[in-house]
């Protein structure tokens, strides 16, 4: 049971839209510990493709939920659950905010809403799932969930297929839709839970001004090597596409270029393009927490925006 009185403030955003500068600037006022809200940081090894805090950034203020992960292992929305309750308990015991930044809108939601227990992975369903996959496609996938589970199908990508295959593998182990298993985790008692006292969502009012951003970003990370590391995952030799880590945006796509699907002068197309797509994801969880307090991205004091909202936190 978590001790009640429990709170923390959030930062939320789609990528590349000044989460990261927004909290080191809190930082700079208040006493914060950083929980991250990302699911393709926890993984060690992936530094560049997925704009990892630099090391001074994370010698400046306490970051957590950061390189817990090798590539190989999974890591899940109750994972995250039960990693962040912790953390808050402990930031909180040291006098600190705990200020949860980051773009994975699944796990936020996880957190302030609860989630229940689910089935286990079965092998030999998600086997058969994937040969179905292999043989009509991830759409066709996705077209089978919206008659099982219109709920969760409507906010997922027609290839979002490490999604689709779990949400289709709790369809055939339970019989329930996975709405269901997240509708029975909000109905669980919130004094489990701990509160979120302010969650701050950077978006952008202009899109072009995101996807410069997020083009910037992405030439910015070839520049510094990004197919290099992405090489080297590879190299280790027990690492596959079908990975969570390996599916993660730019990931995917660099490796389906190193394994000859299309030319590597058209990666930075194609990684902006599914950069792109996940912002958009992104965007349309965040405007389904009516509890956000809305920061225009864009605006030249967004961040000194952030900061006060902040700071009000008693």
């Amino acid at each position: 049971m978590v001790e009640r009185g429990l709170r923390y403030a959030a930062i939320a955003g789609p990528t590349a839209s000044g989460k990261t500068a927004a909290a080191l600037a809190v930082a700079a006022r208040r006493p914060v510990e950083i929980v991250s809200v990302d699911s393709a940081l926890v993984y060690r090894g992936m530094d560049i493709g997925t704009a990892k805090p630099t090391p001074a950034e994370r010698a400046a203020v306490p970051h957590h939920l950061i390189d817990i992960r090798d590539p190989r292992e999974r890591y899940s929305a109750a994972a995250f659950v039960t990693d962040a309750t912790r953390l808050i308990g402990e930031i909180t015991a040291r006098g600190r905010l705990p200020l949860l930044v980051g773009g994975t809108m699944l796990y936020l939601k996880a957190l302030a809403d609860g989630i229940d227990a689910m089935p286990a992975a079965d092998p030999a369903v998600r086997a058969r799932l994937e040969a179905d996959a292999a043989a009509h496609g991830w759409p066709a996938m996705h077209a089978r969930l919206a008659e099982v589970d219109p709920v969760t199908a409507a906010r997922l990508a027609p290839n979002d297929s490490q999604r689709i295959q779990r949400a289709l593998e709790v369809w055939h182990t339970s019989g329930q839709p996975l709405s269901h298993f997240h509708a029975a985790g909000k109905a669980a008692s919130a004094t489990d839970r701990p509160v979120c006292a302010l969650l701050v969502s950077l978006e952008p009012t202009d899109r072009a001004w995101l996807h410069s951003r997020i083009a910037e970003r992405f030439d910015a990370m070839l520049a510094g090597g990004f197919i290099d590391e992405v090489q080297t995952l590879r190299a280790r030799g027990d690492l596959d596409p079908d990975l969570p880590s390996m599916r993660c945006v730019g990931y995917r796509q660099a490796w389906e270029a190193l394994d000859g699907d299309f030319p590597l002068a058209e990666l930075r197309e194609r990684g902006i393009a599914a950069t792109r797509q996940l912002a958009k994801r992104q965007i349309t969880w965040l405007r389904s927490m009516p509890q956000r307090h809305v920061v225009a991205a864009e605006a030249p004091d967004a961040t000194a925006q952030v900061v006060d909202r902040i700071l009000e936190i008693q």
